[in-house]
């Protein structure tokens, strides 16, 4: 039977388009309980372009263009500037109360948003919400290390696609080892546990680790298996 990462992940596999991609991750979404998502892409060179993909009410699609509220957005915001998730509440759109109202006539009432920003200037966002339930503590606790994980598979698969059309992708090699600590971070196993099954220091699987972050210009570890993943290179 296969992971939920295996699932995630089959949605690197090369040749698959923009928009398999973005039904998957619906339907992914969707398996978490949320009945919205939104991701978007912003590509800095070598030309700034945003891109929206998302299955939100169309009345609140077109409302959202109309008014420009990507310029206003909290979220937006929150997202180009860190990488902590953030949970929708009333606190965060204090300076936009129209916008949220409007986002709550729309049934997009309770959200999370993490985004994930990489070195090659692309910056990706992805929102999962819905019109009623709000998030719980215990909610979060059991299903964060999932919707983390779709923030990562999202911006590597769709970025991939999309950012092929403007730029060349750097060749990357990673070494025995690195490919290695990678696959056991992605099978779910802490440094620790790494360290005992390769006989080598936790310290020393820290530093492959770190430096497959930086040879994939990666967001963070779990991205780094995915970007791995997505490039063939754990084959």
């Amino acid at each position: 039977m296969k992971s939920w990462q295996d699932d995630l992940l089959s949605l690197t596999t090369p040749g698959l388009s923009e928009q398999h991609v973005f039904d998957k991750i619906k339907k992914a979404a969707l398996a978490l309980e949320f009945e919205y998502c939104a991701y978007g892409i912003q590509i800095i060179f070598p030309k700034e372009k945003v891109v929206m993909l998302n299955n939100y009410p169309a009345r609140w699609k077109s409302r959202y263009a109309s008014a420009n509220y990507i310029t206003t957005d909290p979220t937006v915001a929150h997202c180009k500037s860190s990488q902590v998730p953030l949970i929708w509440k009333d606190s965060i759109y204090k300076n936009t109360p129209a916008l949220w109202e409007e986002a709550r006539s729309a049934g997009l009432r309770h959200g999370w948003a993490q985004s994930s920003l990489d070195a090659f200037g692309v910056g990706g966002m992805l929102t999962l919400s819905r019109s009623a339930q709000a998030l719980s503590k215990k909610e979060i606790e059991y299903s964060e290390i999932r919707m983390r994980w779709l923030v990562s598979v999202a911006h590597v698969s769709l970025s991939k696609i999309i950012n092929e059309r403007f730029t060349d992708t750097p060749e990357i090699k990673l070494t025995t080892r690195e490919k290695e600590v990678l696959k056991w971070t992605g099978n779910g196993k802490t440094s620790s546990e790494i360290s005992y099954l390769l006989a080598i220091s936790e310290n020393t699987v820290n530093f492959h680790i770190k430096n497959t972050i930086l040879k994939l210009s990666a967001a963070n570890k779990t991205a780094a298996v995915v970007q791995a993943f997505a490039m063939g290179l754990l084959n």
